[in-house]
């Protein structure tokens, strides 16, 4: 059905150079797959507040509150087309507080800590897999927003700027 919407969020949580990644099992939309360190679709009463959503999300999935997280912030939002729906994923990126403990779990699958610079060629969802070959390159080295685009075989990225 065209004008059908999947809003979703992610959040990438990060300890110097290390991200905590999860290989997702067991999910409806996305399977078997390494993606965020927690994350999932809007409730009704989040759809004008995704920081909402990726605080709750993040509490459900792997038990941490928002005063576990530091430098919150929103990197990226992607839109694709797929199965006849318009998918829309904000991503953030947060720093967990230098006192967290290191031995996360997650209800969604198998977490684990990877350095930035080994994670090309683990299995990701689409755009996801495009959003982190951009913050590898790119977006690791600043603080802007992103808007992303992408189809079968490739995603472009534009800096949103404030106007």
């Amino acid at each position: 059905m065209e004008g059908k919407l999947r809003n979703m969020t992610c959040i990438y949580l990060l300890k110097g150079e290390n991200i905590f990644l999860l290989y997702r099992q067991g999910g409806k939309v996305v399977n078997n797959v390494w993606i965020g360190s927690a994350g999932g679709h809007f409730e009704n009463y989040e759809l004008n507040d995704a920081k909402a959503c990726v605080l709750r999300e993040m509490n459900e999935e792997l038990g941490l509150e928002p005063s576990d997280i530091e430098n919150l912030m929103l990197r990226y939002i992607t839109l694709r087309k797929t199965n006849g729906e318009i998918r829309q994923n904000y991503y953030f990126f947060a720093d967990t507080k230098k006192d967290l403990h290191d031995d996360l779990i997650s209800n969604e699958g198998v977490c684990k800590w990877f350095h930035l610079d080994d994670i090309h060629s683990l299995e990701m969802p689409h755009t996801a897999k495009y959003v982190m070959e951009h913050y590898c390159t790119t977006g690791r080295y600043n603080d802007k927003t992103y808007i992303g685009i992408s189809n079968t075989d490739k995603a472009e990225f534009f800096e949103l700027s404030e106007s």
